[in-house]
């Protein structure tokens, strides 16, 4: 544990966000924070300093206990009309989602009926319709979310699979922030110990070896990012979806598999050699894990310009793809192009097609070990044969590949991440490699690396990623 400096000048507060404060308290907001259209239930949220206002004007009998649901009837401000009857919960600051005093609406969902709420808030004075995002921007502005944490909100409102709600709540409930923060505040601590060695080394007798320590704890710093960023990209690809392209030569019926996947016409299927020139890609759920799914063009030497430019375009997502998956017909696995070898490696899976057009058995072991695939499937789409198993398999595979990293401590999910943590790694690495005689330019580079952590969870310089981020949610949110 690093010893607390006596001179440090960065621990000395706390830190808090800065923000910017008008004379007057901003505007009451208010929104529906369900789906709009017709519903069982509609939820409008109020969030201001004026947000018990709404009660006390629209609410027959008093509400008086935080955080308790009551069942009353709502009614207009002005006229005093009844609207509806249903359930209001009251959230006085700073026990809020937005750390402000904020109010629920638990109403019918007819749009009328959200209609008539929404309308009769807006004849409140200081009351206005809420702007996207704005709820989740408050909540970042008061300190109850990080950055990270919004960005988790964000893919947990987005999330499509298993897989991607699991990761996001992982993240929205701070499973990123608390580990950057902890990094972060050891490489203030670190900052503090050598700033003192600067300013009071000397005079105030300042003990030996206090830069050897900090260096000490800056190498077990960064190896620990280290091994952060050695994650293979889990994160990430569970966040964007797992790539699987679909390659082989023409009429192998790559097409036919992507449509079977899809359990639609996605794509084109002709006898026709090349009829699939372009990429063609559909998302789907295997297994709890978002899949983009790519069928591509035939491989094979042609003289047609267009059809060259689709086996270009075939290898180059090939390079890019998570999982690769090349299709053979059953007959043709010991005479293909070179084109269709050289994309067959040590990582790819291969799928025998057309094995009902195969009278003998066939020796799946000696195919793989001949092509050098990683496993090797017969399967017949006109049939159905071996279809099941092939499923059931390539499921085990994406389980294999990222469940014991989702199981783990959080993953690294957005590019900005990555980019900000080796950014702070090189930083630290600088700092190690200058010598304690410029203890000056090596606070620098301390003061650098803790400034990028900083810029993950949105302490510092973060606005043109608020724009992007809040952009996401919806005006309820």
């Amino acid at each position: 544990m690093l010893p607390t400096p006596r001179f440090g000048r960065f621990l000395a507060l706390p830190w808090r966000r800065c923000i910017h404060t008008e004379v007057n308290a901003p505007a009451t907001i208010y929104a529906l924070s369900t789906s709009p259209g017709k519903a069982g239930v509609a939820v409008v949220r109020v969030s201001g300093s004026y947000a018990r206002r709404a009660l006390d004007r629209m609410v027959a009998k008093p509400v008086s206990a935080p955080r308790t649901t009551y069942f009353r009837r709502i009614r207009h401000p002005v006229s005093k009309e009844a609207l509806d009857r249903g359930l209001v919960v009251w959230f006085p600051g700073p026990h809020s989602f937005t750390g402000e005093d904020s109010v629920e609406f638990h109403v019918h969902g007819g749009n009328a009926v959200v209609n008539s709420v929404l309308d009769a808030l807006g004849t409140l004075p200081d009351f206005r319709m809420a702007e996207q995002g704005e709820f989740a921007r408050r909540a970042f502005d008061n300190d109850k979310l990080d950055l990270t944490e919004l960005e988790g909100l964000a893919d947990l409102l987005n999330a499509e699979t298993e897989a991607q709600r699991k990761l996001a709540l992982r993240q929205a409930e701070g499973g990123l922030r608390k580990p950057y923060e902890e990094w972060r505040d050891k490489i203030i601590q670190c900052m503090a110990l050598a700033e003192a060695v600067i300013d009071f080394g000397e005079d105030e007798g300042i003990e030996d070896g206090v830069l050897e320590d900090v260096t000490n704890h800056v190498i077990d710093l960064r190896d620990a990012i280290r091994r952060h960023l050695d994650d293979s990209r889990v994160g990430e690809i569970v966040r964007n979806g797992v790539r699987v392209a679909i390659m082989g030569p023409p009429n192998a019926g790559k097409s036919t598999l992507l449509n079977m996947l899809a359990k639609r016409e996605a794509a084109i299927v002709s006898d026709i050699p090349g009829t699939t020139r372009d990429i063609v890609e559909v998302t789907m759920d295997l297994g709890g894990y978002p899949v983009l799914v790519s069928d591509t063009a035939g491989l094979r030497e042609s003289s047609d310009v267009i059809e060259m430019e689709g086996v270009k375009r075939a290898r180059e997502r090939g390079d890019v793809a998570d999982i690769k998956i090349c299709l053979v017909p059953i007959r043709l696995y010991d005479a293909l192009e070179s084109i269709v070898r050289e994309e067959i490696d040590s990582e790819t899976y291969v799928l025998l097609t057309k094995h009902d057009e195969s009278p003998s058995p066939v020796d799946l072991e000696g195919i793989r070990t001949a092509l050098g695939a990683r496993q090797v499937w017969a399967i017949s789409c006109k049939t159905g044969q071996g279809v099941a198993s092939f499923l059931g398999d390539f499921v085990a595979i994406l389980k294999d590949q990222f469940d014991a990293s989702l199981g783990g401590s959080a993953l690294i999910t957005q590019a900005r991440h990555r980019q900000h943590l080796q950014t702070c790694l090189e930083s630290l690495g600088c700092f190690l490699e200058t010598p304690h005689e410029d203890v000056v330019l090596a606070v620098e580079e301390l003061r650098q690396a803790a400034n990028a952590l900083g810029k993950i969870t949105g302490r510092v310089d973060v606005e043109d990623v608020l724009d992007v981020l809040f952009g996401q949610f919806c005006i309820g949110k």
